[in-house]
């Protein structure tokens, strides 16, 4: 592809900031923590990562939902502090994950993760997420928001009309020039209130933000037994993530720069996190479905992304207007860019050449797709939940060294 100049490299950095916005400032939302605080720490944690894998991965990291539960708990019944203790306990443990896997080499790793293993959990991945695309679109439990459909619907015909374009500048940028049609539509059928951006200032950070941010964690027994474990958990996660990104860019990043350099850069973003007073950080998908759409994979646009989401963090009237983009709006996106993810999956398997004649790998898929679609989250121990999508992966992994390969 040829190379691309300053102007359409941020043009494309804002589109990933489009992509990754709304579930960013969502967990600050659902947890009680500061919504500009959470950009700030995305942009910042991304800007570790990058740093820590040499710069050639192409991954965003933003508000991990994994820890959702347990910060929400911890916040109210504790405060920032302790809260922050166990946040930075966790990227601790990623930490310490991250120097195991140095030890006993990325290749025995991969050997846990073949084809049969990684395209079902990257389909799952794409599929979980496919009813909160509809849901955002205005679709929930067999009824339907007229307007909303119709918003998310311009979104999707939009996008889809860009990306068959032949050599267009305008096919780079479908999820920003989607955004823009779809916020225009709602605005005209009056979803759109812009009277917060009128009460918000230009530069600095919201009431409260400088106090949380300047906070001195406290490390307690029950903080970091509330949030440390799940790091644990969410290591599968973490896998499946940056096997989805190697798969559409088409590298192995587990060869290089190592996914014991991801889980390093994964770890000390989260910590960077905790100590600002941000939710714990996690790579995402949502980007990588951008990657997709796009197929424009310099890294350098994810740090221009960055860049943007402090920017963003630090100015109020830029932060408040991209909180009036519409759900529906989001929706629409959604849908292309999760349904991109599962595509994904499908084209590792194709790749791969896998024979479901075999039994093997019939089984093997079938309990991923099963258990990692139809298990939402499993409470095992207090405020620690298993994702289906985690036990779908450790059932592969675990079947697929038990199970006797076809000769």
């Amino acid at each position: 592809m040829e190379k691309l100049s300053l102007q359409t490299k941020l043009v494309l950095g804002i589109q990933h900031v489009l992509a990754m916005f709304g579930a960013t400032v969502l967990v600050p939302f659902l947890t009680g923590l500061n919504p500009s605080i959470a950009l700030i720490c995305a942009g910042v944690g991304t800007l570790i990562f990058h740093s820590v894998t040499k710069g050639i991965v192409p991954v965003f990291l933003g508000s991990s939902f994994a820890f959702i539960g347990a910060t929400a708990l911890v916040f109210k019944e504790q405060g920032i502090a302790i809260l922050k203790g166990g946040i930075i306990s966790a990227g601790l443990v990623y930490v310490i994950m991250s120097f195991i896997v140095l030890k006993f080499g990325v290749e025995r790793i991969k050997s846990f993760f073949p084809p049969v293993v990684v395209g079902p959990i990257i389909m799952v991945i794409g599929l979980r997420l496919s009813p909160v695309a509809l849901n955002m679109a205005g679709y929930s439990n067999n009824t339907f928001d007229k307007d909303s459909l119709i918003i998310a619907l311009v979104v999707v015909v939009t996008m889809i009309s860009i990306s068959i374009l032949k050599k267009s500048f305008f096919r780079l940028v479908p999820i920003l020039i989607s955004v823009v049609i779809g916020y225009v539509v709602a605005y005209f059928m009056g979803d759109v209130d812009l009277s917060k951006v009128h009460e918000a200032s230009w530069l600095g950070l919201p009431t409260g933000a400088f106090e949380t941010i300047t906070t001195l964690p406290k490390f307690t027994f029950t903080g970091v037994i509330a949030l440390a474990p799940i790091a644990l958990v969410v290591f599968i996660e973490h896998i499946g993530d940056i096997t989805t990104n190697g798969a559409v860019v088409g590298k192995d990043f587990f060869k290089d720069p190592g996914v014991h350099r991801t889980l390093l850069g994964d770890g000390l973003a989260t910590m960077a996190a905790g100590f600002l007073g941000g939710p714990a950080n996690t790579t995402y998908g949502e980007n990588t479905g951008v990657l997709a759409v796009t197929k424009v994979y310099d890294p350098a646009i994810l740090r221009i992304a960055a860049c943007f989401a402090i920017v963003l963090g630090l100015i109020g009237k830029f932060g408040v207007i991209l909180q009036t983009i519409p759900q529906p709006v989001m929706g629409g996106v959604s849908i292309i860019l999760f349904g991109m993810i599962a595509a994904v999956g499908v084209r590792t398997i194709v790749e791969a050449q896998l024979d479901f004649t075999h039994s093997r790998n019939l089984i093997i898929a079938a309990l991923i797709f099963v258990l990692g679609i139809a298990i939402g989250d499993i409470t095992i121990w207090g405020t620690i939940s298993v994702s289906g999508l985690a036990l779908a992966a450790l059932v592969g992994i675990v079947l697929n060294k038990i199970l006797p390969e076809d000769k």
